[in-house]
């Protein structure tokens, strides 16, 4: 993937504005630090940062058509591009890259085309004949995407705020699966999956079908020309996509090309709960493994620079970033380009602890629907802007478009949480990979309880961050926050803090308009205390905040007989070793 840049329609095409669209795009090369591209036709700039995965030799964008009349920035990995190129053997590809087919699919299809693409991905695509173009961002907004507009009547594409914020006049988020289109002047949506409806399903619960449906979501995603490992938490979603894809790497000789075992990483304060989850897996899978150990002073420092390349001051989004962003450093480090990572499963299978207290399966069902489309403002924006911050890609299969159909065709009442029948968050993908004959993971690896980022690397984390800015945040300043921040006023002293530096980076209204706001409890929505009233008086996003929930663990030992699910978790109380690094489960 990489970094885009596109200036349609502007009333400058002169030498200095070319320098001032390099100057620009410049801004992204840390997305792409292997190669700078920029094409010109009049009035119209197409930049690109690339990062090469695929085809590092020969794919260098922008990419064009045979005779060159279609032109193409795309920062984006299509993994059924070989698929799409036998249905184009009248075409000449220039390249082996995997976004080649887009000039093409154009050519034969027009803009009607974009639904056929299997993959993340933004591009802007301009067609010299009649100077039109369009602009697409895929279904979930796994890829970052913004368009702004200038007071010449210009319209601005780039993948990150900074790189269009100086020069528009408005700018907001690019709305993931739509697309704009010149010749009708404005977007349209491509992307309306049935479950866009949130009409409640009622497909019965297939665990096989759910099992290997996202078997072939991990699989797709090792498409790649260049190292590559697994994000690995000891969580649930990072230790299965590890499991499945030490599987497949065991099976086939695609292990052999970067080395004879599959790397994974892990970060944490030392004693973290995710540190020992994550070892303990890593042992279970043969892989090699990567401890990364940062300190609460480490991640103070690092703030600034994670809100200026995360764009936000999301206080659940800053929290999580910042260990993600020293992590990246690390592994880019090690010259590893791309992981493979476990976002997006709490959204679809309502696995953040709130999910608790949904009342009836309807609105279990509406929430989770309500959350995936948020994705691109919350998860995805972190786990896309701090692992490019230094040029690493991180690929999410739980957002596949054809694993997102089979999870959200599920009859809700199966997602359910339902304590009494020995099923917790997350239980239909949890028993989907409990296999007795040939186990994927550890039992109580497998139905481990959630623990959001930036709790599990270490629960002094989130209270280092609250102490700091409390002693940088005075009662006075709190006292005009309504007045001074009216649009989304920060409500605590951690809010205010990196609403301040934001502002510093982002001054623009439309840079703190695009930020989510409102209250929240462990990762929620308004619907948190709308489940629960008694949530109100602890709105913090840390799933700590859940209360009666998140303190829980499992209070008996798995034994090596493999016991039911019901035998592990019938009886959820209390059993945890605190100490001032964060929380040990005794299991």
């Amino acid at each position: 993937m990489c970094g885009i840049l596109a200036v349609l329609g502007c009333s400058d095409d002169s030498l200095a504005k070319r320098v001032r669209v390099l100057e620009l795009s410049r801004r992204l090369k840390h997305r792409g630090p292997d190669w700078s591209g920029l094409h010109q036709h009049g009035d119209c700039f197409l930049s690109h940062q690339r990062l090469a995965i695929v085809d590092p030799a020969s794919g260098d964008q922008p990419l064009f058509n045979e005779d060159k009349s279609i032109v193409v920035t795309v920062n984006g990995e299509i993994y059924n591009h070989e698929d799409l190129r036998k249905h184009l053997s009248n075409h000449k590809f220039r390249t082996g890259s995997d976004c080649e087919v887009i000039t093409h699919l154009y050519e034969e299809y027009g803009e009607n085309f974009v639904d056929m693409l299997d993959g993340v991905f933004t591009f802007v695509l301009l067609d010299t004949r009649d100077n039109s173009f369009m602009v697409a961002r895929d279904a979930i907004g796994v890829n970052s995407l913004y368009i702004g507009w200038g007071l010449d009547g210009s319209i601005w594409i780039s993948s990150e705020l900074k790189g269009l914020n100086d020069e528009c006049e408005h700018f907001e988020s690019f709305p993931p699966g739509h697309l704009y289109s010149s010749k009708q002047a404005g977007l349209r949506q491509w992307y309306n999956p049935p479950w866009f409806s949130e009409a409640i399903p009622s497909t019965p619960y297939d665990p096989l079908a759910l099992r290997h449906a996202f078997e072939r979501a991990v699989i797709k995603r090792l498409m790649t020309d260049v190292p590559f490992g697994v994000l690995l938490s000891g969580g649930l979603d990072s230790s299965l996509v590890a499991s499945i894809t030490a599987r497949h790497l065991a099976r086939t000789k695609a292990a052999r090309q970067w080395g004879a075992q599959l790397h994974s990483f892990c970060v944490g304060l030392e004693g973290s709960p995710d540190l020992k989850a994550a070892k303990e897996v890593a042992e279970y899978l043969g892989t090699v493994h990567n401890e990364f150990h940062f300190t609460v002073q480490d991640g103070i420092d690092a703030i600034e620079e994670v809100i200026y390349h995360v764009e936000t001051y999301d206080v659940t989004t800053i929290r999580a970033s910042t260990p993600m962003f020293l992590m990246a450093r690390k592994i880019k480090s090690l010259g590893v380009k791309m992981v493979i990572s476990g976002e997006g499963s709490d959204e679809i299978f309502g696995g953040y602890l709130y999910f608790h207290k949904a009342p009836n399966k309807e609105e279990f069902y509406r929430e989770t629907c309500r959350k995936i489309k948020a994705l691109h403002k919350y998860d995805c924006l972190r786990a896309n802007k701090s692992s490019f911050a230094w040029g690493l890609e991180a690929r999410v299969p739980f957002l596949d478009k054809e694993f997102i159909n089979i999870a959200m065709d599920i009859d809700p009442q199966y997602k359910m949480i339902k304590g009494e029948e020995g099923r917790i968050e997350k239980w239909v993908l949890r028993k989907a990979f409990d296999d007795e004959e040939h186990p994927y993971l550890p039992k109580h690896i497998l139905y481990r309880q959630k623990e959001q980022f930036s709790d599990g690397v270490g629960y002094s984390w989130i209270d280092g961050l609250k102490a700091h800015t409390a002693q940088h945040v005075t009662e006075k300043m709190m006292v005009n926050a309504a007045r001074i921040f009216p649009h989304n006023p920060p409500t605590t002293k951690e809010a205010y803090y990196y609403r301040t530096i934001f502002e510093r980076f982002f001054p623009q209204n439309s840079a703190r308009l695009s930020v989510p706001g409102g209250a929240s409890v462990a990762c929620s929505t308004a619907k948190a205390v709308e489940w629960d009233a008694s949530w109100s008086n602890n709105l913090d996003p840390s799933g700590r905040a859940a209360l009666g929930v998140h303190l829980s663990a499992y209070d008996r030992q798995v034994s090596s007989v493999s016991p039911s699910i019901p035998e592990i978790i019938d009886n959820v109380h209390l059993k945890m070793e605190v100490n001032h690094l964060g929380v040990a489960i005794q299991s």
